[in-house]
């Protein structure tokens, strides 16, 4: 299977004990990783602990970087090293016009969505490099980080710029045998999406069912996708089956029309 190959590799995933990320951990460590995830939530990190004693865990906020670096000491010292991170943590920012949003909420969006990913990467390249023997970083944007949505600027302006360090890592870190690639969701079932369902059906004036048929409608296969949709892609692209794709912005979606 060509998930067996990432058996006994050693994983980092940030926002991975609640939705799509924990699925992403729980997968690898299905698969024979030995992982470790951080949270903000106290309380999901303690579940996760609980419930998967394999998975050991950090609580950090990914924007900040002195826990960013208590993160990453946690990780190397229960992992002995690291071979993959998958940089999951996001937050959805507002639902608003342009000249509404404050200016708290553009900058605590892109400091989570990208800052986050920036101080992940920083801390996994040099242990990577340090290894030697290259390794993988994952991206997780969006497929709005391939066109666009109206009022989520904070947001989509983020996954944009995840796609373009995405590019620039891929390019720094391909001669160290280190490959960087993003996967970009569309809308994916769970919690997360359902808030952004309600956010958005609250601002407009109309029924969730609404919001969710027009959502369900923009897409090829009239769906939406799971996390097993999302972990599956992130194991192929660590695993030896994606060992020349790098660089790359790789949607799963449903197929939604990009730009």
């Amino acid at each position: 299977m060509i998930v067996e190959d990432v058996a006994g590799k050693r994983v980092i995933v940030t926002a991975g004990a609640g939705g799509i990320g924990k699925v992403i951990a729980t997968r690898f460590a299905e698969a024979g990783a030995s992982v470790h995830a951080c949270d903000v939530a106290a309380d999901r990190v303690a579940a996760l602990r609980e419930s998967h004693p394999e998975i050991s865990a950090t609580v950090a906020d990914v924007s900040v970087p002195e826990q960013v670096r208590k993160l990453f000491e946690e990780a190397v010292e229960n992992l002995g090293g690291l071979d993959i991170l998958v940089n999951n943590a996001g937050v959805a920012g507002p639902d608003m016009n342009m000249e509404d949003i404050d200016y708290e909420s553009w900058r605590h969006t892109l400091d989570v969505n990208l800052s986050g990913t920036f101080l992940c990467s920083q801390h996994a390249i040099r242990l990577l490099k340090d290894g030697g023997t290259g390794g993988s970083i994952v991206n997780i944007s969006s497929n709005v980080g391939l066109m666009g949505l109206m009022r989520r600027a904070p947001y989509v302006a983020s996954k944009w710029a995840l796609i373009g360090l995405t590019r620039t890592m891929s390019l720094e870190l391909g001669p160290f045998g280190i490959r960087v690639n993003a996967i970009c969701p569309g809308d994916v079932e769970g919690d997360r999406i359902e808030r952004v369902i309600h956010m958005e059906a609250e601002s407009r004036g109309v029924s969730r069912d609404a919001v969710v048929a027009e959502r369900v409608e923009g897409t090829a296969l009239r769906t939406f996708i799971s996390p097993d949709d999302v972990a599956s892609l992130a194991l192929f692209v660590c695993s030896e089956a994606g060992a020349r794709i790098s660089g790359q912005a790789l949607a799963v979606d449903g197929h939604v029309e990009h730009l």
